[in-house]
């Protein structure tokens, strides 16, 4: 029961972090700036 309650909660943030990041990247206004959030995703996780 724990097992399958913590599988369901890892799986809703990540899908939270996802939307954050989605967001985030949405929010520029160039390409530049996408560009640079996008290497920073990269590089920090």
């Amino acid at each position: 029961m724990f097992a399958y309650l913590s599988e369901k909660l890892g799986k809703l943030l990540e899908r939270a972090e996802h939307s954050r990041r989605d967001a985030d990247l949405a929010s520029t206004v160039d390409i530049c700036e996408l560009e640079r959030r996008m290497r920073s995703i990269e590089i920090n996780g």
